[in-house]
């Protein structure tokens, strides 16, 4: 194979962080490399340095491309090139079409006339080869998720893409989603197309990827041959954390005491559409000290179910009944959620869960100001003494708790919503996809902090796309599809296959 990319000593710096240090990374026509790393380790830094995102002067290093060494002043220059980036948001417009969308900003017309004949065939074709069978004039907010993930790569091929870097493609994807999109990736490597794959999902790496390169602290620390994957992945571990990690999941001996929190007969519909019934006549309990599981694929009503029993967040003609230590209680508001001691830690915490542009002191007050004001006036000294309490109690890595939370790793960022709800002092805890697009070790320090509040005799509702997340942390599992609980597992009976079965069972 020939090299098509090379990037030689890399160093890039912010005020007072050195985020990459001589970074080297080679590149081979029609392969499938792996970047991966912990949070923070600079593995979008050093794709935005190869996609012009940060011009050239902005970092030391060369980039060599197809031969030649190239300065690239913007994301423009690099596109020309045939050098795309998809990133983990997704840079679609909801509401104008599949076909507006692939050709946004690099219109089919002439004179100013946009051919709408010529823009649609085209889109079509484009959807043909990414293997979506949507009409072009769909709108793209009429799409799920793992679609939208391919009207993007299906936008890369409108721009005859060389080399694709794809940043967490498949965070949001459930599995048959993920599945399909790298059969996809292997699909481009066959026609010759290489890509960049960043992942935290080490299984999905080892399966699809040629060669894996380990970043650390801003530096390269291996290249690794998926030759074997069976032992690949301990490797890739050890690399990515500088230790072995024995075990992925902390050991935990569960302390099962009372019933507190128990769901009865519980149905939601669309927030928007009232004949979407989304959530149906749900039944569920959960015990102090108990980490009850929820598995399900993406469009199970999961979320649904969740924002619906903290203060109905989502979902209109909301019927059913929450009962707490056996008394019935009223959750129609989030502040009566949380006055009950329910809290919810949201999927999308960019958007739901933190104040990304204010910093990390006021973050994890926000759901208990009661507790350090004085006659409705904050009080500053108590609020950075409970701050400084929690970045230590969770660890998280920051300059100080003065820093803004949008300059956080994703792992820190999580850390910072779960000690703004630590502080409200819940009674059950429900968190959805608590460890979504975080690294291997700070997972480990998320399980571990679930694992604490279970032995304080909190009940934790856990809800997962990673099914060996939930055998790993569950005492049950309750599995949902189509809005229902198709059944119900305890962690000695539980597995993957048994979990599909179900699933597969109700689809049937």
């Amino acid at each position: 194979m020939t090299t098509i990319l090379e990037m030689r000593d890399i160093t890039k710096t912010f005020p007072g962080v050195h985020a990459l240090k001589n970074v080297n990374l080679e590149i081979e026509s029609g392969q499938i490399h792996a970047l991966v790393g912990e949070n923070g380790a600079g593995k979008s830094t050093l794709m935005k340095v190869l996609s012009g995102v940060y011009a050239h002067g902005d970092y030391s290093g060369d980039i060599i491309y197809k031969g030649e060494v190239q300065k690239f002043s913007g994301i423009a220059d690099s596109e020309a090139k045939g050098i795309i980036i998809i990133h983990q948001e997704l840079a679609l417009v909801p509401l104008l079409s599949i076909a507006e969308n692939l050709f946004l900003g690099n219109e089919r017309a002439s004179k100013g006339i946009i051919d709408w004949a010529e823009t649609f065939s085209r889109s079509d074709a484009l959807l043909k080869k990414v293997g979506l069978d949507e009409p072009s004039s769909t709108l793209i907010t009429n799409l799920g998720v793992g679609k939208q993930q391919l009207v993007e790569i299906a936008k890369a091929l409108s721009k005859e893409v060389q080399l694709l870097i794809l940043d967490e493609p498949t965070s949001s994807l459930n599995e048959t989603d993920s599945d399909a999109l790298l059969e996809l990736l292997v699909e481009f490597k066959r026609q010759g197309i290489s890509s960049i794959l960043i992942s935290h999902k080490l299984n999905e790496v080892a399966k699809v990827a040629d060669k894996i390169t380990v970043l650390r602290d801003g530096e390269t620390v291996s290249t690794l041959l998926c030759e074997n994957t069976a032992e690949i992945e301990n490797q890739i571990i050890k690399d990515m954390v500088g230790r072995e990690i024995s075990d992925r999941f902390p050991a935990r001996r569960p302390k099962i005491g009372e019933l507190l929190m128990e769901v009865k007969n519980w149905n939601v519909y669309h927030h928007i559409h009232d004949d979407r019934h989304l959530v149906k006549n749900i039944n569920f309990s959960v015990r102090a000290g108990e980490i009850v599981g929820i598995a399900g694929l993406m469009g199970a009503g999961r979320t649904e179910l969740a924002m619906s029993l903290f203060g109905q967040s989502y979902g209109q003609n909301i019927s059913g009944e929450v009962y707490l230590r056996g008394a019935p209680v009223d959750v129609s508001s989030v502040a009566k959620a949380i006055a009950l001691g329910i809290c919810y830690v949201t999927e999308d915490r960019k958007e739901y869960g933190l104040i990304l542009d204010d910093h990390i002191k006021h973050n994890v007050t926000l759901a208990n100001l009661d507790a350090v004001a004085n006659r409705f006036i904050i009080d500053d000294n108590a609020e950075r003494q409970v701050a400084n309490a929690y970045r230590d109690k969770v660890n998280i890595r920051c300059s100080s708790i003065l820093q803004q939370v949008v300059n956080l790793s994703g792992g820190n960022q999580q850390k910072v919503v779960l000690s703004k709800w630590l502080f409200a002092d819940p009674d059950v805890l429900i968190l959805d996809e608590p460890t979504r697009g975080i690294d291997v070790g700070a997972k480990y320090e998320i399980y571990s902090i679930i694992n604490q509040l279970a032995d304080d005799g909190k009940g934790v509702l856990f809800i997962s796309s990673e099914m060996p997340e939930l055998l790993g942390m569950c005492d049950r599992i309750y599995v949902m599809n189509e809005g229902a609980f198709a059944g119900e597992l305890s962690a000695a009976e539980a597995s993957q296959e048994k979990i599909m079965r179900m699933i597969i069972k109700t689809n049937g």
